[in-house]
């Protein structure tokens, strides 16, 4: 049971923090179209900005701080970038935003260099926040807990009863229709392009130090983020909060099994063999294979729902 609610509690916080991350590349996909791989760079460069925002003014103001350096980041990409190559469709947004990839990775390493940053949880924060069978509950992680829940709320509150809201799912579905009504639609593009990448950035200031900060960590954090907004749908903001959730379930989960799927097919009578390839697979152990269960559900829901859990376009 210990390791079952520990497992939960730790589960829980990364799969908020997946959401943090995944749900600024969900909105910016559902209101623009695009799938911006350069995503994670940008989560990457909020937790540098907070550690050097921290370094002299302290973690609070860095939480605010960082995420809108990242909002002018990701305002300036689509203007001076994305909007200039959008008229020649999906495939140069996609070149567009994969060239940022290296381009903000070799840009980070040559102004902090290639070791890990001594980005360090801040001390007012470094305590339990209570203990459960004898583990401690580290504060921050109900820190992350507050902040991405809050973000939800704001979220969710933003689209669905402000007339910004309005006007932001107006654009998407009615955009010559809402620039007649005198709405600058160009603008609002850029402003959800910006939003989108300021939660990348908070994502970035929270996670850098629950995580490492480092100029390889938008390569590790990337793919598991496109897991999430394809297993859950693109364009859905409900079907990236529920991704994200399972896929952080699944890799906690998955390092504390020691047992593999032949462990479970034993006691019902089934025997494999690990002569065979199939059993040899079956019988590998489940922390060994973790990191893969969350490919393999996505291959698994784009043969069988190919939208996703609760997406609106075709993936």
């Amino acid at each position: 049971m210990e390791i079952v609610i520990v497992s939960l509690l730790n589960g829980l916080v990364y799969g908020m923090l997946l959401f943090m991350l995944a749900s600024g590349l969900t909105l910016i996909f559902s209101m623009m179209g695009v799938l911006n791989f350069a995503h994670a760079s940008v989560w990457m460069l909020g937790a540098y900005f907070a550690y050097e925002v921290s370094r002299f003014i302290g973690f609070l103001p860095a939480l605010i701080i960082a995420p809108l350096l990242c909002a002018a980041v990701g305002a300036a990409i689509e203007v001076w970038g994305l909007r200039r190559v959008h008229h020649n469709g999906h495939v140069a947004e996609l070149l567009f935003t994969f060239g940022l990839v290296f381009i903000i990775q070799r840009s980070v390493q040559m102004i902090w260099g290639m070791l890990p940053m001594p980005y360090r949880v801040p001390a007012a924060l470094d305590f339990p926040l209570f203990t459960i069978y004898g583990a401690n509950f580290p504060a921050y992680r109900g820190f992350m807990l507050f902040i991405s829940a809050l973000m939800l709320l704001a979220i969710w509150l933003m689209l669905k009863k402000t007339r910004i809201g309005l006007i932001i799912q107006g654009a998407l579905t009615h955009p010559n229709m809402v620039s007649s009504l005198g709405h600058n639609v160009p603008l609002v593009f850029t402003t959800v392009f910006a939003g989108g990448c300021g939660l990348a950035g908070l994502a970035g200031v929270i996670g850098g130090n629950y995580l490492v900060t480092e100029s390889s960590m938008a390569d590790a954090m990337g793919p598991i983020v496109f897991v999430v907004v394809v297993f859950g749908g693109l364009g859905s903001l409900g079907g990236c909060f529920i991704a994200s959730i399972l896929m952080g379930m699944i890799q906690t989960f998955a390092v504390v099994i020691d047992a593999s799927i032949g462990d479970v097919l034993k006691p019902i009578g089934i025997a494999l063999s690990s002569e065979t390839l199939l059993g040899e697979i079956l019988t590998v152990p489940m922390a060994r294979i973790g990191p893969l269960l969350p490919y393999l559900l996505m291959v698994f829901i784009l043969l069988f729902r190919p939208r996703g859990l609760m997406g609106t376009r075709d993936t």
